[in-house]
C-alpha cells in the first residue's frame, strides 16, 4: 500500500502550457493548410503511371536527369517491387503514346536496355472522390469512436478521446503543408492507423483514470489524473519507442514507395504519445470530470456493479 500514497510527479501542473502550445500549433496548421495547401499525389490530382523493366538496375538519379533533360517536369521516380523495376509518376495528362515516348527518351540517353510494362493515366474526377471519400471516412472514424467510447466509459471521456484525435490529424497535415510533401492514397492509409494507433493510447490511460476514481477515495480530479498517468507512462513510453524503431528502420530501408507512409506513422506516434496525456488528461480537467461522474448507479433486479461495489471495503482504508 505504501507505493499507492507515494505522491506522483505532477503532470497537470504544466497543463496551461502545453494547452497553449496545441491551440497554436493546430491554428498554425490549420492556417498552413488553408495558405499553402497539401501536395496532393497523382492518386488524388490525376496524371499518369508509366512503369518500367529494366534488364539491368539503374541508378534512379540518373533516369530523373534523362527525363529532366528531356523537358518533363513534375515527376516522381522509384523503384517499383525490384530493383529493375522503376515507376515513374507525373502530372502530365498524356494520351497512349506518353509511355512510349519516356522510354524513346530515355533511351537516347541512357545505354541500358528497357522496355514498357505499363502506362496508365488516373482521371481528375478520380481524384476528386477519393478526396471526398477520404474527408468523409476519417469524420466517420472520429465519429463512430465518440459514440463507442461515451458509451463505454462517459461522455466527457469521449470529448477528451476524439478531440485529440482530431488534434494530431491537423498537426501532421500541417507539418505536410509546410514541407509541400507528397500527400497521396499512403498517407491516408497512414493517417487513419495514427487514429487506431493514438486512440488506443488515449484509452489505456482513460481506462486506468477511470479505474483510479473508483478505487481510491481522492477527491482532487488532478492528483487522481497525475497518479493515472504515472502508473502508465512506462507502457506507453515502451510502446512508442519499439513502435518508432520499426518506422525507421521502414523509412531508411524501406524504400521510396513507403517513405511517406513510414514518415506520417513516425510523426503520428509522437504527437499521438503527447496528445494522450497532456491533451486528452487536460480535456478531462477542463469538462470538470469528477469521482462523482465515475460512480454507477444500482440497478433493481439486476446484479451488477452498484455504488457500494464501487467504494473500498472498510479495511482497506484503515490500512
Amino acid at each position: 500500500m505504501s507505493d499507492t500514497h507515494k505522491q506522483p510527479f505532477d503532470f497537470m501542473s504544466l497543463r496551461k502550457v502545453f494547452a497553449a502550445i496545441s491551440i497554436i500549433l493546430v491554428i498554425v496548421s490549420i492556417v498552413l493548410i488553408g495558405v499553402r495547401g497539401l501536395n496532393f499525389g497523382l492518386d488524388f490530382t490525376g496524371g499518369t503511371s508509366v512503369e518500367l523493366e529494366y534488364q539491368q538496375a539503374p541508378d534512379l538519379e540518373d533516369v530523373r536527369s534523362q527525363l529532366s533533360d528531356a523537358g518533363y517536369e513534375d515527376f516522381v521516380v522509384q523503384n517499383f517491387g525490384s530493383e529493375n523495376l522503376v515507376l515513374i509518376r507525373m502530372q502530365e495528362s498524356g494520351d497512349d503514346t506518353l509511355g512510349n515516348r519516356i522510354v524513346r527518351d530515355i533511351r537516347d540517353r541512357s545505354d541500358l536496355e528497357l522496355k514498357l510494362v505499363s502506362s496508365e493515366f488516373v482521371g481528375s474526377q478520380v481524384g476528386d472522390e477519393l478526396k471526398e471519400d477520404s474527408g468523409l471516412g476519417m469524420l466517420l472514424a472520429l465519429a463512430v469512436v465518440l459514440i463507442y467510447v461515451g458509451m463505454r466509459f462517459q461522455f466527457k471521456f469521449g470529448i477528451a478521446s476524439v478531440i485529440p484525435l482530431a488534434h494530431d490529424v491537423i498537426i501532421i497535415l500541417g507539418i505536410f503543408a509546410l514541407f509541400q510533401w507528397t500527400f497521396d492514397l499512403t498517407v491516408l492509409a497512414a493517417l487513419l492507423a495514427v487514429i487506431g494507433y493514438s486512440l488506443n493510447d488515449t484509452i489505456v490511460i482513460m481506462d486506468r483514470i477511470r479505474e483510479n476514481f473508483r478505487k481510491l477515495r481522492i477527491d482532487d480530479p488532478q492528483e487522481t489524473i497525475n497518479r493515472s498517468i504515472q502508473e502508465t507512462i512506462n507502457r506507453t513510453i515502451n510502446t512508442s519507442v519499439t513502435t518508432l524503431l520499426v518506422l525507421l528502420a521502414l523509412f531508411f530501408l524501406g524504400g521510396a514507395a513507403i517513405n511517406n507512409f513510414a514518415l506520417t506513422l513516425a510523426l503520428g506516434v509522437v504527437v499521438g504519445t503527447y496528445s494522450s496525456i497532456y491533451v486528452a488528461a487536460n480535456l478531462l480537467l477542463a469538462l470538470g470530470i469528477t469521482r462523482t461522474d465515475m460512480i454507477l448507479p444500482a440497478k433493481e433486479g439486476v446484479a451488477g456493479e452498484s455504488e457500494e461495489e464501487e467504494e473500498p471495503p472498510e479495511w482497506l482504508n484503515r490500512m
